[in-house]
């Protein structure tokens, strides 16, 4: 087995736990979607071309509703302006990539990607392209199957919410900023950004929370700044 083969089933196997957190959300997204009135066909397109879990959920819940397009736009670009900030962040990390190496790795990034890299890179870990394409690829794949999966049999579930299913997305995203408690000024840029998604949720509405709460952390970091040999947390 050559290194590149070696690094991509490395990446396979760190994919794994990832693919296990994110099936329950793969499956929900199509039955909403179904819920909705979109076909299976149409369900498997959105999760293939949008490939963004939340912004798909807003989507889907907006399309239906008696609303300007350019509020569901922006409404989507709202939930999925985090992706922006990691994008920043992980571009450090990739710089050996090539041009469209980088451009490949950005759109298969979701959440859990920039959070396992970024973690593997702090400690020292190797992170080529070939290791990437191995952790994103079976995501991306499993999130699309999925989507057909949840629209076709997702009507068997009368009331998601009973099951709390409607809860594993935030319990996921918690978990996930717990993983980088360790960074420095992570309780403080954490805190803002806590306080500032919840104001903006009662006073601004829903999707803007999250940019908003992002915002926030990103304005309290450059403020306090970082300690020397320290990545900024954003």
């Amino acid at each position: 087995m050559t290194a590149t083969q070696s690094d991509f089933w490395r990446g396979v196997r760190d994919a794994v736990p990832i693919m296990i957190a994110v099936a329950p959300f793969g499956l929900l997204f199509g039955a909403l979607a179904a819920e909705n009135g979109l076909t299976p066909f149409e369900a498997t397109l959105m999760s293939a071309t949008v490939y963004a879990g939340a912004s798909q959920m807003v989507g889907i819940e907006l399309f239906g509703a008696d609303i300007a397009p350019w509020i569901v736009v922006f409404s989507i670009l709202a939930v999925n302006f985090r992706h922006v900030l990691y994008s920043a962040t992980m571009g450090q990390t990739i710089g050996a990539y090539s041009r469209m190496q980088k451009a490949l790795a950005f759109a298969l990034m979701t959440d859990p990607q920039f959070a396992t890299t970024e973690q593997k890179a702090e400690k020292g870990i190797a992170t080529p392209f070939a290791w990437y394409l191995g952790l994103a690829l079976p995501v991306y794949a499993l999130w699309v199957a999925e989507a057909w999966l949840g629209a076709v049999f997702g009507s068997l579930i009368d009331d998601p919410a009973a099951y709390a299913i409607d809860f594993l997305l935030p319990l996921y995203f918690l978990g996930m900023v717990m993983g980088f408690r360790g960074r420095a000024n992570w309780l403080p840029v954490v805190a803002a950004s806590a306080v500032a998604s919840v104001a903006a949720y009662h006073f601004v509405g829903s999707p803007w929370h999250v940019s908003l709460g992002g915002l926030a952390g990103v304005a309290v970091a450059a403020i306090i700044g970082v300690r020397p040999g320290h990545k900024l947390v954003v």
